[in-house]
């Protein structure tokens, strides 16, 4: 909990909490059920106490706003090509000694927050800059829901879509409203023990796989998962044949899979960069477990950057790194030399916006 100094002209009211017998307020957004007196902020940092109630400190107020390649979020089987209008706030409802975004998930610095624009300006960017989508990254935004939400909703109207980039530990019901109006999710699974989960994120894996299989099964959100393999963490044979498995028969073969190489840093530079072949032996796992798209990420790996035909295997996307470098889906994104449908969301031809990363401003 963080008693810092509340700005009422920036306070956005919330939903999901109630009040307490004993005078405080219990936020209810996800399964850490802070309890806060009035003037203190919650773990997540932007929610916080104030006059009875939960609002939002950090509505309308951004880290930052880039244009990527939807690959980079990573989404390979989401409009491919596309280029995606990304932004976050600041703050996070999990404590992951492991952060590659700390700078922004653990800032408790309000200038962090230095980018402001509205749902609509937002919109109105990404529609002017061509871009596909809209992602909410850089921190997870299932803390700034009412924000997302609302740009989200500003977005369809223009025809752009939503993406988010979570970590999905939420309750039940705010998780039923967020992914409303989510036309796509990656979520981080960072590991498959409740250990991991206790020891270095400071949270439960048992609520995370309840979101996945909300999303899978329960909306028409299009789902990719990432896990960041940590030597000696999470990265062993069993663990990840596990979870490959239990990503198979309880999310479905066509869940796309992305792991990911670690690099030192936050709060454990003492763990070394996870080895290439720690990666691609992932992959060839959790193939084996009967999934159909699985990739290697932060390390050269051709074969780990491709999307094969589970039919036939022919390679259908060759990307170098975010780029797409080939392309063999036809318009109704099927297969050119089988006909087998590729599963996804695929427009009638790939976009082009390659690996570039624009950096914008934003008013408003």
């Amino acid at each position: 909990m963080s008693d810092l100094a509340l700005e009422p002209d920036r306070l956005h009211p919330t939903e999901y909490w109630h009040r307490l017998p004993d005078g405080r307020v219990q936020c209810d957004l996800c399964p850490r059920a802070c309890r806060m007196q009035d003037g203190q902020r919650g773990l997540c940092f932007v929610r916080a106490a104030h006059d009875g109630a939960v609002v939002l400190t950090s509505y309308g107020r951004s880290s930052g706003f880039c244009i990527d390649p939807i690959e980079k979020k990573p989404l390979n089987h989401f409009y491919p090509g596309s280029s995606v209008l990304s932004f976050g706030t600041a703050g996070c409802n999990l404590a992951c000694k492991f952060c590659q975004n700390w700078d922004i998930s653990k800032s408790r610095e309000t200038d962090t927050l230095a980018a402001a624009a509205g749902p609509r300006a937002i919109a109105d960017a990404a529609a002017v800059h061509g871009c596909r989508s809209v992602a909410f990254t850089y921190n997870d935004p299932i803390i700034f829901h009412e924000y997302a939400i609302d740009v989200a909703a500003a977005c369809h109207e223009r025809g752009i879509a939503s993406v988010a980039v979570t970590a999905g530990y939420v309750c039940a019901a705010p998780r039923r409203d967020f992914f409303r109006h989510m036309d796509a999710a990656n979520v981080d699974l960072k590991a498959f023990t409740e250990d991991f989960y206790r020891r270095l994120t400071g949270a439960s894996l048992a609520p995370v796989l309840e979101t996945l299989e909300y999303i899978a099964h329960e909306t028409s959100t299009w789902l990719e998962l990432t896990c960041l393999l940590i030597p000696g963490c999470n990265d062993s044979a069993g663990e990840i044949e596990a979870m490959s498995r239990w990503v198979c028969e309880r999310l479905g073969p066509d869940v796309p899979l992305h792991f990911s190489a670690f690099h030192p840093d936050w709060k454990m530079r003492d763990i070394p960069p996870t080895p290439p072949a720690t990666v691609k032996e992932a992959r060839r796992i959790a193939l084996a477990q009967g999934l159909h798209y699985v990739y290697t990420g932060n390390i050269e790996d051709r074969s780990g950057d491709a999307t094969q035909c589970h039919a036939c295997g022919a390679v259908v996307i060759q990307r170098a790194w975010y780029e797409l470098e080939a392309y063999a889906l036809d318009a109704g994104g099927c297969c050119t030399t089988c006909g087998t449908p590729c599963a996804g969301r695929f427009d009638a031809a790939p976009g082009r916006w390659g690996r570039r990363r624009q950096p914008i401003h934003l008013s408003g």
